[in-house]
């Protein structure tokens, strides 16, 4: 965008706003930043001919990013090693980026390192300083961008310092190559233990989200008391997989109804996941949402923006239709009785 040049579509711009295109937007964290309520998951992006392992591929990410920007889904969350490793996903969202330089302030873009990656020798996993700055500047490189909004650690590296991976964060925000710094897969004792440090540093670069499995079915699949963990301390809880892998919708109201294609199917978990006890809740969500006038999705992801402690979701999609019903979810704002209403269903 020529900032010297007038445009009259910002003439009339709000003083402030709470929302962007009738999405609400939270803080993260105890920062400024604020994101969308309802992000969009992108790990399913890629190239499916090259066997990647992705969904969707680059022609139909170009018209869901489109479609993104106008419902206010703008916080939009990748990894470098989404796709097999293969960097795909980061790619093919450079490629938007460079179709549409203007949006990229309207963007808030998080991207995540830590396992093998562009290399394999030793040095080109975990949380070093060469690995961290490398992998910044490689998937940079695939973004087709001068910095990134967010940094994830994509997981704990008990082998590296904590404090050489902070100040190497600390550097890399000073040179506006990051703007700001999260974790990912941390439990609650390794969060701790980067907070201890943080405080003992005076690190400006702390975290501000950790973005950890939970669905209202499962809870926290892996790290308990990390949700907690966040209320207490001001961290914002990034729930990835917010739908159970899919399972947190109306297709499987009739077990039947799914086959080949479906992802729980093709996965072989379908029989496990979906036993007697999750049919009955599903049931249960099924008919208070249509009282309510919305389905599982929405009811879902609503739910699950009202516990304390959680920050954005990230849902994935792969198409429109799943994109928008996901991006309905942000503007539900449920009452008390309705909220206890699904805590019974879900206890």
């Amino acid at each position: 965008m020529d900032y010297l040049k007038p445009n009259v579509k910002l003439y009339n711009v709000p003083w402030t706003a709470v929302d962007f295109n009738g999405m609400p937007y939270r803080r993260l964290g105890r920062s400024g930043l604020k994101v969308s309520d309802v992000g969009f998951g992108t790990w399913k992006i890629g190239y499916p001919d090259t066997c990647d392992d992705s969904r969707v591929d680059a022609g139909m990410a170009m018209k869901m990013f489109d479609r993104a920007i106008e419902l206010g889904v703008t916080h939009w969350d990748t990894a470098n090693r989404y796709n097999n490793a293969s960097g795909n996903s980061e790619r093919i969202i450079g490629l938007w980026f460079k179709a549409n330089p203007d949006q990229r302030r309207d963007v808030v873009l998080a991207t995540k390192m830590f396992g093998g990656m562009d290399g394999r020798t030793p040095n080109h996993s975990r949380l070093s300083r060469t690995n961290i700055v490398e992998s910044v500047y490689a998937s940079l490189k695939r973004l087709q961008l001068d910095y990134v909004d967010i940094l994830y650690f994509h997981g704990f590296d008990p082998e590296t310092p904590v404090e050489e991976s902070l100040e190497t964060v600390e550097d890399l925000v000073r040179r506006d190559l990051v703007r700001h710094f999260a974790v990912s897969n941390f439990s609650r004792e390794q969060l701790e233990s980067y907070r201890r440090m943080e405080e003992r540093t005076s690190a400006r670069s702390r975290v501000l989200a950790v973005q950890n499995q939970f669905d209202i079915l499962n809870g926290e699949a892996k790290h308990a008391g990390v949700l907690h963990f966040c209320a207490e301390s001001g961290i914002s809880f990034v729930a990835f997989s917010p739908l159970a892998r899919g399972l947190l919708s109306e297709r499987y109201l009739k077990p039947s109804a799914a086959g080949k294609g479906d992802r729980l199917f093709d996965e072989g978990t379908l029989e496990k996941d979906l036993n007697p006890a999750v049919v009955k809740k599903l049931s249960a969500l099924d008919i208070v949402g249509r009282k309510w006038g919305m389905g599982i999705t929405q009811l879902a992801l609503a739910y699950m923006l009202t516990l304390p402690g959680m920050g954005p979701v990230i849902p994935s999609s792969t198409s429109i239709e799943q994109l928008e019903k996901n991006a309905a979810a942000g503007k539900v704002r449920l009452d008390d009785e309705q909220k206890a209403q699904l805590k019974k269903i879900l206890a």
